[in-house]
């Protein structure tokens, strides 16, 4: 028997369909991260434009705050499942590192299901509901002269959740198999 065949059937290696999800889940977060990553070249290019129009000009814009804090809001959530798979976010390593990896798969898993899950329905039924309404009154912006819409921006709420969630999906199966076999994928 070849070497690929034995170990593709040995009861440690991982379960094929656990890899295929878990590759098409990761490759989601990678691709979206790779695409979100671009919202900053406007954000850099409308700051630009507004420290030159401001201060070799004198004329600044009422529109340049609006699109940064948007660009970048919106740059900044829908990158948190790209983050999520990178291993990004704020974790306490003080115990953590000395862990095995099935202790460590045990809380990890335990904190997806228990913490992070339900938060981030909450989030997702929140935010849609938000966003739902911002469209539907066609929401803008009263802190702005120019009145900028609000609800393309509200629906990047929704929608980094909805990415982050499936990113979590991921993660808790690696948890899942680490708890359970005693090594991370």
């Amino acid at each position: 028997m070849e070497d690929a065949t034995r170990a593709a059937l040995s009861p440690e290696a991982p379960p094929q369909k656990l890899l295929s999800i878990i590759r098409v889940i990761d490759k989601l977060a990678d691709w979206s991260g790779w695409l979100f990553a671009w919202l900053i070249i406007p954000m850099v290019l409308g700051l630009t434009y507004e420290v030159f129009a401001r201060y070799l000009f004198n004329a600044p814009t009422v529109w340049a705050y609006d699109i940064t804090y948007m660009l970048y809001g919106g740059h900044f959530m829908l990158g948190a499942g790209y983050a999520l798979l990178k291993g990004a976010h704020i974790r306490t390593d003080i115990f953590y590192a000395k862990w095995s990896p099935r202790q460590q798969g045990i809380v990890d898993a335990a904190s997806y299901l228990f913490l992070f899950f339900p938060g981030m329905i909450f989030f997702f039924i929140s935010g849609t509901n938000e966003a739902i309404q911002s469209w539907r009154i066609l929401e803008a912006s009263d802190a702005s002269p120019w009145r900028p819409p609000l609800y393309p921006f509200k629906t990047v709420i929704p929608l980094a959740t909805l990415l982050l969630m499936i990113q979590g999906v991921s993660e808790l199966l690696k948890s899942l198999y680490a708890a359970r076999r005693g090594k991370w994928l």
